[in-house]
């Protein structure tokens, strides 16, 4: 599985952000190919204050459907939209996903020796 998140920096004006925002959002729901949408508003970071206020994460099969759903005139449209965002104000970024529920690593100083 591949995602593609769109890291939202912290606006300076709010409203008109949450505007664009909806707007681009509307588009992006009808990416085709699109397995699962996640939206993140970032709270905060262990270290304090962090860039982030929202990530948008969307999940394809593999990085093929990801590029062919981009091509898509719904993807050229909801990429038309990204680019009403300010200039930095984003990062994006496609990443292969290795998900499980639960479970352990064990770490080599668990194995016993045989």
């Amino acid at each position: 599985m591949v995602k593609f998140m769109i890291l939202f920096h912290s606006p300076a004006h709010m409203e008109a952000f949450e505007n664009l925002y909806n707007d681009f959002l509307a588009l992006v729901e009808r990416i085709p190919g699109v397995l699962r949408r996640q939206v993140v508003t970032v709270l905060g970071s262990p270290q304090g204050k962090t860039p982030f206020y929202r990530i948008l994460e969307l999940y394809f099969d593999d990085d093929d459907a990801l590029q062919i759903a981009l091509l898509t005139r719904e993807g050229q449209e909801a990429g038309r939209e990204l680019g009403k965002f300010k200039q930095g104000s984003f990062e994006t970024l496609r990443a292969e996903v290795y998900e499980e529920a639960g479970g352990r690593t064990e770490s080599s100083s668990n194995h016993a020796s045989t």
